[in-house]
Parts: structure tokens; C-alpha cells; sequence
């Protein structure tokens, strides 16, 4: 969306998909220089992306700077991608204290919080805030990533607890 949006492609840039090992390993020794620009709407852990370009990386031979462009990063992504000298750059950074159920967040009064916890757990006993216990609190239009908390995204198949954000893998199958 992004490409087409600012009309990237009148521009003389390669895109790939970050799997194209073999686009990857000519553009870049091709090109020898420059940088590579990954492209993602949410970054939660950075568990994701960073296994997606450490496969990658092994087949970029040149020198290029990194960087990431997305929508929104939780404050946790940005030690894996600091680990590997990648600069993220973000709509929004999705810090912990503002995530309500988090538990390091002082958003919600303790009894509050503790309630809306113990709900959560009805829903999934494992897991209920969602992917590492993030605990996000951002949805996209078209999705819920998978560290949104259980209590907003429902059960899988939404049976028998409903989401009023589900993921749409979490939805049943019309088939």
C-alpha cells in the first residue's frame, strides 16, 4: 500500500519480498551499496521481522545501512532490532505504559486491572494478553495482531467468547 501510495515505483528503487533470496542476492550485488528499507505495518516482540531478515541477510554480500518503516513498534522490538544495528523508524512507538493491561502499566486502579485480567483468563488461560504478554493495545483496519489480549480478539473460531476485534484467523471458516 505504502509503495503505491507515495508512487514508489517511478522511483528507481528494487522492491522484494525479504523470502526472493535469489532477487535479493543479485539486486544487492548489482546495486554494491545503499540501503535496504524493510517495510511492515506492526512490529510487537520483533521476534517476527528479525528472523525474516537474519535469513536474508545471509544473502546480502555488499554494504548496506538498514532500516525499518512502520506504522507502529512496541518499545520491546526496539532491543532485538538495536541488537542487530537497525534503525527503526515509526509512525507511532507503542510504549509499555500505555498498554492498560500490561503489567508493568499504571493506567487501570489495581482492582480494575485485576478484573479485567481474570476475564482475560476465561478467555485463553494461556496466553490471554496475547503473543509474549505484550498486551498491545493497536489495531489495524484490516487486523488485530496477535499480542492484542484475548479479551478483545475472542476465542478462535470465536466460540463461545466473541471478540469485538478479532483477527480474521481467529474467525470461523465459512466453508
Amino acid at each position: 500500500m505504502l509503495k503505491e501510495a507515495a508512487l514508489l515505483e517511478r522511483h528507481p528503487c528494487t522492491f522484494l519480498d525479504s523470502k526472493d533470496i535469489r532477487g535479493l542476492h543479485n539486486a544487492t550485488t548489482k546495486i554494491g551499496e545503499g540501503a535496504i528499507i524493510y517495510v511492515d505495518d506492526f512490529i510487537g516482540t520483533g521476534d517476527q521481522f528479525c528472523k525474516s531478515r537474519d535469513f536474508a541477510a545471509e544473502y546480502t554480500l555488499e554494504t548496506f545501512s538498514e532500516f525499518l518503516l512502520a506504522a507502529c513498534v512496541c518499545e520491546e522490538a526496539l532491543y532485538a532490532l538495536g541488537k542487530r544495528g537497525i534503525q527503526a523508524r515509526a509512525g507511532r512507538l507503542h510504549s509499555i505504559n500505555e498498554r492498560a493491561l500490561h503489567e508493568s502499566s499504571t493506567l487501570l486502579d489495581s482492582e480494575s486491572k485485576e478484573r479485567l485480567l481474570e476475564l482475560g483468563r476465561r478467555v485463553s488461560r494461556k496466553g490471554s494478553l496475547g503473543y509474549k504478554e505484550l498486551a498491545s493495545m493497536v489495531v489495524f483496519y484490516r487486523n488485530a495482531p496477535n499480542s492484542t489480549p484475548w479479551l478483545l480478539r475472542g476465542n478462535i473460531k470465536q466460540t463461545p467468547h466473541v471478540g469485538v476485534l478479532p483477527r480474521t484467523t481467529d474467525l470461523p471458516s465459512l466453508l
